[in-house]
């Protein structure tokens, strides 16, 4: 690994069980508040070829832990309100693709709630009021506006127009701004481009250039949990063009998107992770790998560290041992930004069943490339110079950033999904990567052009401006808004539960509201919500999204109460005690509540 980007990280020793990535000299949550553009400089130096890491966050994989995550041999990625490493969501084959997890574990709710009828609209009120006053939310602010969605009769708020960290809430936004600008058909196309058309030999005379366009659909989990699927499907178009011989270089180009792979005001320690994955306009898998450490064969001897799929440009030094029966896991991981080498050190038991989480990867393109060129080999193309990626320049005016194709010829292209699929892989597993792709995508496809006017504008930048437009339309108040990011893993996105609930109601009466609503994790049913709320009038019937981040829970949606009449509402928390679990102690309660009410006055 590059010494002098482990200069940047120190390793951090709590209680075994965690896996820690933490800044050298970090101190306490205010690191990157302290120097944001610093630090952020430094972030983007390192990167200039194209660098970048990732992370995997359930947004409940939604990143919720800052500093550390637990990885207790039991741990899930619903198991604890902890983000860190869990698994990456697997997603489901429903209708609509839900998954897992948030952009980091999704905390459970406990499922000992008691269903009841709230029979009056002040019984109903009493009772999110009792709820409220529960000492663990002493200190806490808590955020709270539900609403007839059919009358608009207000039935409870409490620091409604109060601005708090929404996390995975953020997500609302973005996805509802693309269904509106982009439609709920719109494909993200990657293009195949050459000098010229194969000649008939079927040689390609100059370089092959993959154009991405950040499609996230080059991923298990939009084809049939096949890591390798969409890039065989690509190289699948390529041999269809007559393609059988290169005689330049492969070409991934990433140039596509202008600005920083990495969310504003996203925190250091999230880099590392799934759930904090470097955005770029060629994404493989997620811009992630399945870590997967077992204890090996014998006490003393090494563990058994893979990753999936397996990533032939990264080295894994592993220094992680195998204990005695019985004794605690203690893993920490090293990762320099833009390092092709990640250091595993520490130990885990022989009768551990193994620890499992997401890692990210540095500059996916690269990886993309080199996927594709093995695709094509298996095909009998050849390539015959190297392959190589060109990334954006993250200090180059936006005006004269993007590579030009236009004296190119395309050979072939790749559609992704509908938006609408997209939209529902993105809300249900509380996808962070995916919400920035579509953040970035809206700057380009429905903001205006680059001009050396706005040359210092990103395509992030760009993509809340649209956002911004679409609220407005919509009848939010921008200044109940403070928009940094397109996923909420930043913390400097600030909302108020009056605006959330003004984006839901107006989403129900759009010609897509019925895709925005199945988008939506399902209580007790999929997505971050399918351990929650079980066995209760909720299960099944309330659709909501969830956001978790350390000291933020938000859950915002739609339910039915027990009269039949449609509720809208938003419940954010923030600044709560550590240890405290808000979806058990008021967030879900209070939903419960709802779904009981039988909606007299």
């Amino acid at each position: 690994m590059h010494r002098r980007m482990l200069m940047f990280l120190r390793p951090a020793k709590l209680a075994s069980g965690y896996i820690i990535i933490m800044p050298k000299n970090f101190r306490a949550s205010g690191f990157l508040n302290f120097a944001s553009n610093f630090v952020s400089f430094l972030l983007l130096f390192s990167l200039v070829q194209s660098a970048t890491p990732v992370a995997r966050a359930q947004q409940q994989p939604q990143r919720q832990r800052r500093v550390a995550s637990p990885v207790n041999r039991s741990a899930t990625p619903d198991a604890s309100p902890s983000p860190l490493p869990t698994p990456r969501p697997t997603p489901l084959t429903t209708a609509a693709p839900s998954v897992v997890p948030q952009t980091s574990p999704t905390p459970a709710s406990g499922q000992t709630q008691t269903a009841f009828t709230t029979r009056t609209l002040a019984e109903l009120r009493a009772r999110i009021s009792e709820i409220l006053r529960k000492p663990e939310l002493a200190s806490a602010m808590v955020a709270i506006k539900v609403a007839s969605l059919e009358t608009g009769r207000v039935l409870f708020e409490e620091n409604a127009n109060k601005l708090l960290r929404p996390a995975s809430n953020m997500k609302l936004y973005t996805v509802a701004a693309a269904l509106d600008r982009l439609s709920p058909d719109y494909r993200f196309v990657t293009s195949v481009y050459a000098p010229a058309k194969p000649d008939a030999a079927g040689i390609v005379h100059g370089d092959l250039t993959i154009y991405g366009r950040g499609d996230p659909s080059f991923a298990a989990s939009f084809n049939d949990s096949d890591y390798f699927k969409g890039i065989d499907n690509l190289a699948a178009r390529i041999v269809a063009a007559g393609v059988k011989r290169v005689d330049g270089d492969l070409v991934g180009d990433e140039t596509y998107f202008v600005g920083p792979q990495y969310g504003s005001g996203w925190e250091w320690e999230d880099l590392t992770w799934w759930f904090g994955a470097e955005v770029s306009a060629l994404t493989v898998n997620d811009n992630a790998l399945d870590l997967s450490v077992k204890p090996g064969a014998q006490v003393g001897g090494p563990a058994i560290i893979t990753t999936g799929p397996p990533d032939p440009l990264l080295t894994i030094v592993n220094h992680v041992v195998t204990t005695a029966r019985g004794s605690r896991r203690d893993l920490t991981v090293y990762r320099g930004l833009a390092a092709d080498e990640v250091e595993i050190s520490g130990s885990i038991a022989l009768d551990d069943k193994g620890y499992s989480g997401g890692l990210g990867i540095s500059r996916p393109a690269r990886l993309f490339a080199y996927l594709l060129r093995s695709a094509l080999a298996q095909r009998g193309v050849i390539i015959a110079g190297k392959t190589r990626t060109v990334a954006p320049s993250i200090f180059r005016a936006a005006a004269n950033n993007e590579r030009s194709v236009s004296n190119l010829v395309e050979l072939a292209t790749l559609q992704s999904p509908p938006l609408s699929l997209i939209a529902a892989q993105t809300l249900k597993r509380s996808q962070n990567l995916y919400t920035e792709l579509i953040l970035r995508t809206l700057g380009k496809v429905a903001g205006p052009p680059a001009t050396a006017a706005n040359s210092e504008r990103t395509s992030e930048t760009a993509g809340i401006e649209v956002v911004r437009a679409f609220l407005r339309e919509a009848g939010v108040n921008p200044s109940t808004l403070i928009l940094t990011d397109g996923s909420g893993l930043s913390w400097h996105d600030m909302v108020t539960a009056e605006a959330t609930l003004e984006l839901l109601t107006y989403m129900h009466r759009q010609r897509y509201a019925t895709v925005f609503r199945d988008a939506l994790p399902i209580a007790g049913v999929d997505g971050t919500l399918r351990n929650r709320l079980k066995g209760t009038p909720a299960e099944n019937n309330l659709r909501a999204k969830t956001g978790t981040l350390s000291s933020a829970s938000s859950l915002s949606g739609f339910v039915r109460d027990a009269a039949g009449e449609e509720i809208v509402f938003s419940i954010m928390v923030n600044n709560y005690p550590e240890g405290t679990n808000p979806p058990a102690v008021c967030i879900d309660p209070i939903a419960l509540l709802l779904a009981s009410f039988a909606g007299k006055p």
